[in-house]
Parts: C-alpha cells; structure tokens; sequence
C-alpha cells in the first residue's frame, strides 16, 4: 500500500494540536462534503482522505503510530513485538554462537509450539484494528427500528440502530473496521451514539416524563384533558378537586426498552395548576363569596 501523508492531506504540519488539527478536519470537510459537491467524484475521493487522515490524526494513540511507522501503522503493535523478537533472537544468537540448527529449531519449537517454523510464523492471521465513531441522533430517531447507513473511509456502512438506544451507547458493528493482516479477519467498528432530546418529555431509563398545565376550574370541578404522548394524543379524565402536583401514570406509553420489541417504559405526567389572573369585579366577587362560604 502506498504512502499517504496525513498531515498534508490535512493541510497541517507534525506540529500541529489535537485543536488544529480538528479545526484542520472541519474545514476540509465542509469544503468536499459529497452534499456539498453532488456527482463529483474528486471530492468524494478527497472527502474519504480527509476522513481518513482525521480518524488517524486525532488519535493520539494511532498517531503516535502512524508517526513512527507511517503506512504500516495499522500492525504497529505486531511490528513492535517482531522488534522485540528479533533482539532476542540476535542476545540469542550472541549467547549461543556455537549452537547448531537443531538447537535453534529446538528453542524455536518451545517458543511458539512444534510446528511454527520460521516460514509459517510469519504468515500469522492479524485481526485488523477496530475503529470508533460517533453518530449523534434526535431522540425520535431511536424511538423505533430502523436501518441507517453511514459512511466509514468512503465506503457506505448499512447497520440495525434498535429502538430504546440510549446515550453514549455503543454498538458494535463486526468486520468493518480495519483490514486484516496476512489474510486475517477485518476489526469492528465500534459506534458511541450521542442522543439529543429536543421533546419535552424527560427520559429516565425506559420511562417518560412531562408536565401538564391545568386551569383552575378543571382542577376544582373535574373533566378532560387531552395530553400529547411520544406517538400521538390521548384523552384524560381529570377527577373534581386535583390537587397540584398530582401524578398520573399512562402505563406502555412511555419509551421502548431496548432489544425487546413491542415493550415499552410508561408515561408519568404531573399536573400544575395555573390560577386565573386579570380577574373581573365579578370573579372577585365570587371568589370572596366562595372564600366566605369556606370560612363557615
């Protein structure tokens, strides 16, 4: 695989911080955005590069890796271990100049087992390495099953999200992260979800939360409300004399609980009193007649 020098597919020096190189990403990427640049194949290409150069980059650890190994940085930790091996080998060879072949395959075999010689050993199978991205989504986006697709090096990555996914969540999705070494399986790719509430239901677990106006004469005298749900409106009926701060629970109508379908959290809704204001001299008129009444 050839070279590809990140910093520069960045636009940035080896200097630069994690600040400026994630200032670096966001302006490249707004640039050649594919949304931005429709059927043009160049930014699509310079859009997975930047992708690319953003994912290695902004990891300090697999930049450190990439700074020291460049394209092969991916196998940076087997490339260390053969390092370390190959200096054990020659303190090996050094201590044991006079050792015949057999001898070297003898200490060979009790290393990695009896039948890893030299040849096979470096043809072990690599699991490639896992990547990690973030998806951030509306809580109406995980509130059913739904497919989404996403795009991970310029390839589309078509995945299950399950309704009842909560935030910072994380899914693994098997074989699409890095490639694999000497014909061994890809890595994963592991996705953290970042859900956003704009509703104003409050979530706790599986449970939905949300608070109720109710006037005055309602409260006192009873009757029915109608109160907005997560998946439509229902009719409620007020019993006469409601106190505020009242709790009703609205059982299956709260959030779906997470891998298993058709189960869902309740609703628990509080009622808050509003007390007529601008009243007119006959309210008040009322209201101090009703106020003696209660007196007696």
């Amino acid at each position: 695989m050839a070279f590809i020098d990140y910093y520069k597919i960045l636009e940035i020096d080896k200097s630069a911080t994690v600040d400026d190189i994630k200032k670096a990403y966001r302006k490249m990427a707004r640039k050649y955005h594919p949304d931005l640049n429709p059927n043009d194949a160049v930014a699509v290409a310079k859009f997975k590069e930047i992708n690319e150069a953003n994912e290695v980059l902004s990891n300090p650890e697999n930049r450190k890796k990439y700074d020291k190994y460049g394209k092969d940085w991916k196998h940076a930790d087997e490339l260390d271990k053969q390092k370390e091996q190959q200096q054990y080998n020659r303190s090996q060879q050094s201590n044991y100049g006079n050792a015949s072949e057999n001898d070297y395959s003898d200490f060979f075999e009790s290393m990695f087992g009896g039948g890893a010689s030299r040849g096979n050993r470096s043809q072990v199978k690599y699991k490639g390495q896992d990547l990690n991205a973030e998806l951030k989504l509306n809580i109406r986006d995980v509130y059913t099953t739904h497919k989404h697709t996403i795009i991970i090096n310029g390839k589309n990555v078509r995945f299950t999200i399950p309704a009842g996914l909560k935030n910072e969540q994380v899914l693994r999705i098997i074989g699409h992260g890095g490639e694999g070494m000497n014909g061994g399986p890809n890595g994963d790719l592991l996705i953290k979800f970042i859900i956003e509430n704009d509703t104003k239901f409050k979530l706790d677990n599986d449970n939905l939360h949300v608070t109720i106006d109710l006037d005055l004469y309602k409260a006192m005298l009873g009757g029915t409300v109608n109160v907005d749900t997560f998946d439509g409106k229902v009719t409620l009926k007020v019993k006469p004399e409601t106190q505020n701060g009242t709790k009703v629970k609205l059982k299956g109508k709260g959030f779906p609980v997470y891998k298993k379908e058709g189960t869902f959290g309740d609703l628990l809704i509080t009622y808050n009193i509003i007390l007529p204001t601008n009243l007119t001299e006959k309210e008040r008129a009322l209201f101090t007649e009703l106020s003696k009444l209660r007196a007696i």
